[in-house]
């Protein structure tokens, strides 16, 4: 969505942007780039870092174009509806991505695993090898003709994981009673409650970083810890990488809300974005529960 078209009287109809484009560009040298990274190409940094400035740069750019044409008095009821329509689709999208790595989650633990096991008490697919979960394969290192598993101990629930449960549950809590002083116009519960959610989710993006670096130096557990190790930091890493999104988008409606944009009638804009965080929540508890707990 870009500059506005003001001859369409019933229904708002933006011109012709390479903001899609662009942003599409900066998320494929983003993940172009992790992957060139865990396969210690030095061109993967580099990549990774033009990327999430294309991104960044491109989601304030559109963002701005957005909320000119809105405070502009653009969107009407028609246009309302087809943001809702939009933010469904968009979130049916999210919960087919998360669902496919849940999918491979579970077909590895309840399919793959066992049927593993139920083979020739004889075979073995490498030395050591143990068809039990947290499993360390396919994952290690290969030393000579002789595969090595890879040694880590399985992140427990009972930490860091718990107190980020409580973290994005009281944001949840906040951001709907943010929600709340908006449909009462109360400025200030509307400010304060989009600020609490912000720190909130700051310190969850806090704690999962450190609880990564714990990972990686003391308990051994890596991307290439077989298995257990991709889907760990595939699942933990993308629901990180959406709470980060999430907050940037927060920050950027409590500007708006401090700049005296919303309404009880006219705001969407910040409705868009507790949808999306809730949903956020909920893949989070998913994750507590299946790669964490059980």
């Amino acid at each position: 969505m870009s500059t506005s078209t003001p001859t369409h009287d019933k229904y708002f109809v933006p011109t012709p942007s390479l903001y899609p484009v662009i942003l599409s560009a900066g998320l494929l040298l983003l993940a172009s780039g992790f992957i060139f990274s865990i396969n210690q190409h030095t061109a993967g940094k580099w990549m990774m870092i033009a990327g999430t400035v294309l991104i960044v740069g491109m989601i304030f750019r559109w963002f701005g174009k957005v909320i000119a044409e809105s405070q502009g008095g653009m969107y009407k009821s028609w246009e309302d509806k087809s943001f809702r329509w939009g933010m469904v689709a968009f979130i049916c999208s999210e919960i087919a991505f998360f669902g496919a790595f849940f999918g491979a989650l579970f077909f590895t633990r309840v399919i793959s695993v066992p049927e593993l096991a139920s083979f020739d008490p004889h075979f073995t697919m490498y030395k050591d090898f143990l068809p039990t979960w947290p499993s360390a394969g396919p994952g290690g290192n290969v030393l000579g003709h002789e595969y090595k598993s890879a040694q880590f101990t399985p992140m427990g629930a009972w930490g860091i994981p718990a107190i980020n449960t409580l973290i994005l549950l009281t944001s949840g809590a906040t951001v709907t009673w943010a929600h709340w002083g908006l449909l009462k116009n109360n400025r200030k519960q509307l400010v304060i409650g989009l600020f609490l959610t912000i720190i909130l989710g700051l310190s969850f993006i806090s704690l999962q970083a450190f609880e990564y670096h714990h990972a990686y130096t003391e308990l051994g557990l890596t991307l290439g810890a077989g298995v257990y190790g991709s889907t760990f930091f595939m699942l933990t890493g993308f629901h990180g990488f959406h709470v980060t999104l999430g907050t940037i988008m927060l920050i950027v409606i409590l500007v708006r809300s401090m700049k005296g944009h919303f309404t009880p009638e006219h705001h969407f804009g910040f409705e868009g974005v507790a949808w999306y965080w809730h949903f956020v929540d909920v893949v989070w508890l998913g994750l507590f529960v299946f790669v964490y707990w059980l």
